[in-house]
């Protein structure tokens, strides 16, 4: 029985680490591509007014994915506590992300409020 759990644990870390790693890429490419789009207009000796949009709708994807990247982090946090609970608290499992940041600051992260009025009204 401790062998399947530990199998699941181990499972699930694995796709949990690679799913993280996904958000974080993404995150990544899209703020380079965010600082990219107006670089170009520029470049190309175009009005402001182009691709306004375009900067706009960026900006609210990296929103979108800071607030996935937040829900990862939680459901990582359930998950230690499911894998405490199942009796596997000792079990320490490295997915590639460097070392945790102390319970404290990690405690603190939860408690981060929205830059923007209105992101306060969607949570």
């Amino acid at each position: 029985m401790l062998k399947q759990r530990r199998m699941a644990v181990e499972q699930v870390a694995a796709v949990l680490y690679e799913a993280e790693a996904a958000i974080d890429a993404a995150l990544n490419k899209t703020a380079a591509l965010t600082a990219t789009v107006p670089v170009a207009r520029s470049n190309a000796g175009l009005s402001a007014m182009y691709c306004q949009g375009a900067v706009e709708r960026l900006s609210e994807t990296i929103a979108a994915l800071a607030q996935a990247r937040r829900g990862i982090v939680e459901a990582h946090k359930a998950l230690t506590a499911d894998k405490v609970q199942m009796g596997l608290g000792g079990l320490r499992l490295d997915g590639g992300g460097g070392t945790k940041p102390p319970v404290g600051i990690a405690a603190e992260a939860t408690n981060v409020q929205p830059l923007h009025p209105d992101a306060s009204v969607a949570a």
